[in-house]
Parts: C-alpha cells; sequence; structure tokens
C-alpha cells in the first residue's frame, strides 16, 4: 500500500509538471495545437498501461461504445479548456477552480443519478464554493476566460467519473486512457489546422517534456492503483495544489496572498472530502489535468 500511495504522489507530481509545461508555452502557440502535440507525445508512455495478459485487439473493441464516447468527449473537451486555463491563470488558482471536480460530482449524483446525498457532503459543497469565492472575488478581481476553462475541466471531469461508475469496470484501462488521447489528438489535429504554424525549437523542448510527464504520470497512476485502493490514492491527488504553489513561485513568479490562500485550503479541504466518499463507488481515480482524463 505504501509503494501505491508513493507512486501516486510521483503521478500527480507529473501532472503538475506537464500542467508546468502548458504554462510555460503560453501563447507561444494556438489552443488547439497545443493540445494536439501534448496528447499524441503522451499516448507513448501511456500505451504502457495494457497489461500483458490483454490483446491489442481487444483494447480496441469496447464493451460500451456509447459510454465511452461520452468519456472520450468530456475528457477532450476538458483537455482542451485546461490548456486555456493553465496559460491564463496562475498555477494554484487553476488547481483551486479546477478542484471543484467533486463537488460537481455530489451536485451530479444527485441531480443525475439520484442519490441520496448527506447533510455532510452538502456542506462541503457550500465550503468549496465559499473557497472560490475567495480565489476568485468577484467584483473585485477581472473574471477570466480562464477561470471559466477551469470550471469547465471541473465540469468535464465530474461527468467523467458519473460515467466510470458505469463503465469502469467493464473497459480495460489503456482503452479508457487510450481511447480520450486519440480523441484528444483527432479534434485537435482537426481545429489546430486554419491557424497552424511551425512550433520553434525551443517550443518542442516543452512540449516533448510536457506530453511525456503527463503519458507517464498515467502509467504512474495505474500502477498505483494496483497496489493500493482507489480510497488510498484519492486524496494524494490534493498534493498538485502544493505542488502548484512551489512551481509557480519557483519559475513564474506567483505568489498569491493570504485571502487567495485560504480559499484554496478550504476548496482543497471540501473537495478531499467529497472526493475521498466519490471514491468508493468508482473503479480507479480518473484524473483530467491536461487531457482531463485528469
Amino acid at each position: 500500500m505504501q509503494s501505491g500511495i508513493l507512486l501516486a504522489f510521483a503521478a500527480y507530481f507529473s501532472f503538475a509538471c506537464g500542467d508546468a509545461a502548458l504554462k510555460a508555452i503560453g501563447h507561444q502557440l494556438p489552443v488547439f495545437e497545443v493540445g494536439f502535440f501534448i496528447s499524441l507525445i503522451a499516448l507513448v508512455p501511456a500505451l504502457f498501461t495494457k497489461r500483458p495478459e490483454d490483446s491489442w485487439p481487444s483494447v480496441f473493441v469496447p464493451k460500451r461504445p456509447g459510454l465511452l464516447a461520452i468519456r472520450m468527449a468530456s475528457g477532450t473537451l476538458g483537455g482542451i479548456l485546461g490548456v486555456v486555463a493553465f496559460t491564463t491563470l496562475p498555477l494554484a488558482e487553476a488547481y483551486a477552480l479546477i478542484f471543484l471536480l467533486p463537488i460537481f460530482v455530489t451536485v451530479f449524483s444527485f441531480v443525475v443519478l439520484k442519490e441520496d446525498i448527506g447533510w455532510r457532503r452538502w456542506l462541503a459543497v457550500v465550503g468549496g464554493l465559499v473557497g472560490v469565492l475567495l480565489v476568485v472575488r468577484p467584483g473585485f478581481r477581472e473574471i477570466l476566460p480562464g477561470h471559466l476553462a477551469a470550471v469547465g475541466v471541473a465540469i468535464c471531469g465530474a461527468i467523467t467519473v458519473i460515467v466510470l461508475r458505469v463503465l469502469g469496470p467493464s473497459e480495460k484501462r489503456v482503452t479508457l486512457i487510450g481511447a480520450v488521447l486519440v480523441a484528444a489528438v483527432v479534434v485537435n489535429g482537426v481545429l489546430m489546422l486554419p491557424d497552424f504554424k511551425a512550433p520553434p525549437a525551443e517550443t518542442w523542448l516543452l512540449l516533448v517534456f510536457g506530453g511525456l510527464v503527463v503519458g507517464l504520470a498515467h502509467l504512474l497512476l495505474v500502477f498505483a492503483t494496483r497496489f493500493a485502493s482507489a480510497a488510498r490514492v484519492a486524496p494524494t491527488q490534493y498534493s498538485q495544489i502544493i505542488w502548484a504553489a512551489v512551481i509557480g513561485a519557483a519559475f513564474f513568479e506567483e505568489f498569491p496572498d493570504w485571502i487567495a490562500m485560504a480559499g484554496m485550503a478550504l476548496v482543497g479541504l471540501s473537495g478531499l472530502f467529497t472526493f475521498v466518499r466519490e471514491t468508493e463507488k468508482t473503479a480507479w481515480p480518473q484524473k483530467t489535468p491536461l487531457v482531463r482524463n485528469r
């Protein structure tokens, strides 16, 4: 179990590094072009999530194609919105909004699945929303497209979690990961064509690094869930907000004020409580950072 938890921490550190690479690329390339190259490169290490006993033909034949299509759509859209969020917002601020994901899972579970939600989880929802208000402070700060994009990433991630409750036990892990990455490559590849421009040499280094660490993160997360239960692995995701604060300060000179830090802590605690409860109902945790399969 300890090995699984350590691997999970390493996985989410890798995801944070991938998001930092996105931020470093910034506005050097169009959004769809960034999504295309990162997803394409991430696909290589993600292929190693295939179990030895699984054949490649079976990997490409899903048992429930309709639900897999929804998972592909939410993952691809979440990835595109993630590029917008991380290239326009401070890292820690983007994560604070993305970590609304378990809050949306609670709401969707109540509305779509008609689940009975206890008062403690509703209290966590309220706490998360208050935390976001402290981070964003509407009326006192300008609301940027990145704020809306980060919330969109959380919504897409919540849809993925709801779908995986049904889809996860029946599909292979490499299918769930690979399908989203392939969809992201295809969709971003088509959308990038009108404004395509060749990446400069220095940007290629960031693209390759970002894609490899994201693919490595998926691989580490799969191995983590083989050694530890999903309920044990899920809380380690919140280490990302610490990595974001450290990386943001060290490389991008981002220093959130104490009000924003209090809001991030409140969002993290609220989401952590909710996510631990939700993970008991999922086969294994799915992240949707860049391709927000994060």
